[in-house]
């Protein structure tokens, strides 16, 4: 008896084979005429809490999502936001309406 394969044969690398993104690997993509440098961030690079600028709720530590910022920006125009928001971006509304409690961060 031989012993069992984990991997599949073939030739493309798993990220390729599935089409999925890979973490830690920046695209630029073009939003309101600007270019925008993206990269995925895993639940082990995520350390700290963010506030997602598309939904206006919190990305706590731990949780995998995207990070953006305008191609030629600074290290302040930087945002988290979460992957889902963020491919959303276009059917967001740009006036979010906080309650009085909110935290401002």
């Amino acid at each position: 008896m031989s012993p069992r394969r984990n991997r599949q044969r073939g030739g493309a690398h798993p990220a390729e084979r599935t089409g999925g993104e890979r973490y830690g690997l920046e695209r630029t993509e073009e939003w309101r005429g600007e270019d925008w440098v993206v990269r995925q961030v895993g639940g082990g690079g995520a350390a700290k809490h963010y506030r997602c600028p598309g939904c206006d709720q919190e990305i706590p530590p731990g949780v995998p999502h995207v990070v953006a910022w305008p191609q030629h920006g600074d290290v302040d125009d930087r945002r988290h936001w979460h992957k889902a928001c963020w491919n959303a971006r276009d059917r967001r509304s740009a006036r979010l309406q906080r309650s009085r409690n909110a935290p401002r961060y």
